[in-house]
């Protein structure tokens, strides 16, 4: 029999009648989560409300709705109570609520998560995204930002000082998010990835307690936390090592149609394997605005611009490409060059793996998979890694795939939600095509809902290590709304 809350009512019967774990009229504050139904009385969230700086928010309430909403459009959920944060002390207020009543718990900072796990159905969202601070000091080429910022926020301070960090190439994503979970982007080649820099971060854990955790104190947090998003806690402050940057770099697109790919892509390969750290080139199929099929090489160089005009002239003279939109920007432009072909709100299911390598079946796969694509709005990306990325040791941070020369994202996006099987479908089959050429791992940023094995995948060999950390900071699992790493063992609260 399903267990009755105190209101009478069953878990099972109120899904079933309210849809996914709303507050609706009559019922009072009402909260789901896996285990069981839990009742959250009215006198609890108003003392909550009165410990909080920032907002709280409950269904039904003015801006609930746009609070709840995130950058995929296939993500509806319907928190409880999105507690909308103002600073440290509303964070830990919200962790113990969340701890003494038993509630599901998920953590929004810039909400560009394709798995949509910002967000949560009938528990408690803590909202990040207000925490915007940064501190800049040129000095020490180091920054201190808060949870919320995004990445064209953060790079907009730190080039003023002619200074950046390796951050995402999409400039409405979260800094937070991004660097948790490793922290691709155009710098990572000659400084590794976001999580790489980072020197310290403050995390409120299961307990309500706010921790300092840098590779001397405690060390072992800080390799969780860099791979392994909100497993450990909250993260409310990240201190990075900053890079002299531009201002300017050599940036942009080469263009080649469709029935040039495969030359295109094997030319592409052969010019990865001797070009230095300071190039990142990264290669798209993707359909351009009139609607022809393309593949792109997206580039970014941030050396002195006159040794990158000899860097790139290879790729301006092959084909030649029938257009060629590289060259010297600044870098904040650089940063949001692709941010049109993400807006918010449109649907999105994407299906990743690490490759091995970028052979000529491999590539063949690749172009006549994108030959059936769906959506005019959807596209085949393969990251280049390398550099820096594979000189650091697989066992430093809780990311592990170092040794990967390529990661493949394959990124079905629509705007009608009606079509969306078919749109899921193409990117699935072109997925499982691919996995002949997989290394076996996975990017846990572009992981969606996809089950254990592949969370165990997105960490290898570290896996076990962080079950490990999961036992000792997280033991009944309060952190588990994410690619979870479940605990192996229950202590008693």
């Amino acid at each position: 029999m399903p267990k009755k809350s105190g209101s009478g009512i069953s878990r099972r019967d109120f899904i079933k009648t309210t849809g996914a774990g709303a507050l609706t009229a009559g019922l009072g504050p009402f909260f789901l989560f896996p285990e069981r139904a839990q009742v959250v009385g009215e006198a609890a969230v108003q003392e909550l409300k009165k410990q909080l700086r920032g907002e709280l928010l409950r269904p039904g309430d003015g801006g609930y709705d746009a609070a709840r909403r995130v950058w995929n459009g296939m993500v509806d959920k319907r928190p409880a109570l999105i507690v909308r944060c103002a600073g440290v002390a509303d964070v830990i207020n919200s962790v113990n609520f969340a701890r003494t009543n038993n509630l599901l718990v998920s953590v929004r900072g810039g909400g560009h998560n394709v798995a949509g796990n910002a967000v949560c159905d009938g528990g408690i969202m803590i909202d990040l995204s207000r925490m915007k601070s940064i501190r800049v000091d040129p000095v020490s080429r180091a920054a201190r930002a808060e949870p919320g910022l995004t990445w064209g926020e953060f790079d907009r301070e730190t080039q003023a000082f002619g200074l950046a960090t390796t951050g995402g190439i999409c400039s409405e994503t979260g800094v937070a998010g991004v660097t948790l979970g490793g922290g691709f982007g155009w710098l990572m080649r000659k400084h590794g990835l976001a999580l790489d820099n980072l020197v310290s971060v403050d995390v409120v854990s299961a307990d309500g307690q706010l921790r300092k955790a840098s590779s001397t104190e405690n060390a072992d947090l800080f390799f969780g936390i860099r791979g392994a998003h909100s497993n450990f806690g909250v993260v409310t402050s990240l201190e990075y090592r900053l890079h002299p940057v531009g201002p300017t770099v050599l940036a942009g697109m080469v263009l080649h149609p469709l029935e040039k790919a495969r030359e295109a892509l094997k030319f592409y390969r052969e010019y990865n394997s001797k070009t230095p750290d300071e190039m990142s080139a990264w290669a798209a199929l993707l359909t351009s605005p009139d609607g022809h099929s393309m593949v792109a090489i997206l580039t970014c160089y941030t050396g002195p611009i006159e040794a990158g005009e000899k860097v790139v002239r290879p790729l301006k003279e092959f084909g030649p490409p029938v257009a060629d939109v590289i060259q010297p920007m600044p870098y904040v432009k650089s940063q949001s060059l692709i941010d049109e072909s993400f807006p918010r709100g449109r649907c999105n299911s994407w299906k990743s793996n690490l490759l091995r390598e970028l052979s000529d079946d491999a590539i063949d796969r690749l172009v006549e998979g994108f030959r059936g694509v769906t959506s005019p709005y959807s596209s085949v990306l393969i990251e280049q890694l390398g550099g820096a990325v594979s000189r650091i040791s697989k066992d430093e941070t809780a990311f592990n795939h170092r040794g990967s020369p390529y990661d493949l994202v394959i990124m079905a996006m629509w705007s009608d939600p009606a079509e969306s099987e078919k749109h899921i479908r193409w990117a699935d089959e072109l997925w499982r095509a691919m996995q002949p050429f997989s290394s076996g791992g996975v990017y846990v940023n572009y992981l969606g809902n996809e089950g254990e094995g592949r969370v165990k995948a997105a960490y290898g060999t570290n896996y076990e290590r962080l079950v490990s950390l999961k036992n000792k900071y997280d033991p009944m699992n309060l952190f588990r709304f994410n690619q979870n790493i479940r605990p192996t063992v229950r202590k008693s609260s």
